[in-house]
């Protein structure tokens, strides 16, 4: 298998270069919790040692090389991408705890590059509901 060599960061991209000589890169957007680290934790990536992965400890993400392979691309016009863009004051690290999913799954779901099932999909929505209901039984 291809292995990585070098990471890096360009005009809100994500490069790698390989030991066979390709050069990949991806969106940012494909990475939330990439897209919203400063410059200091994105250099801060460490290729495991068999080459096919990358880990950003302090963030906890990890990237396999596979990923550049699959056809990767935010498609903002989606239900969940909906309700987030309607209260952009949630806070998607806190709904995701809610749901019991990690933050970067919810994040590709509301950038549209990964679907949630449909019961996942009824869940998100039980959580917004309940967050609501909460809010409301606060300020009565």
């Amino acid at each position: 298998m291809e292995k990585i060599l070098k990471v890096w960061f360009e005009n809100e991209r994500i490069f790698i270069c390989t030991d066979q000589g390709h050069t990949l890169s991806l969106a940012l957007e494909v990475f939330p919790t990439l897209k919203d680290a400063t410059a200091e934790q994105r250099n801060a990536v460490v290729i495991k040692p068999w080459g096919d992965a990358m880990r950003w400890e302090e963030i906890d993400e990890d990237i396999h090389i596979s990923t550049f392979y699959e056809d990767l691309k935010p498609n903002h016009d989606n239900e969940v991408a909906d309700l987030f863009n309607r209260f952009p004051q949630l806070n998607v690290s806190e709904v995701a705890r809610l749901i019991g999913i990690h933050k970067s799954l919810l994040a590709q779901y509301i950038y549209g590059v990964k679907t949630p099932s449909k019961e996942r999909m009824q869940k998100i929505k039980s959580v917004l509901h309940q967050l609501g209901l909460d809010l409301a039984a606060a300020t009565a």
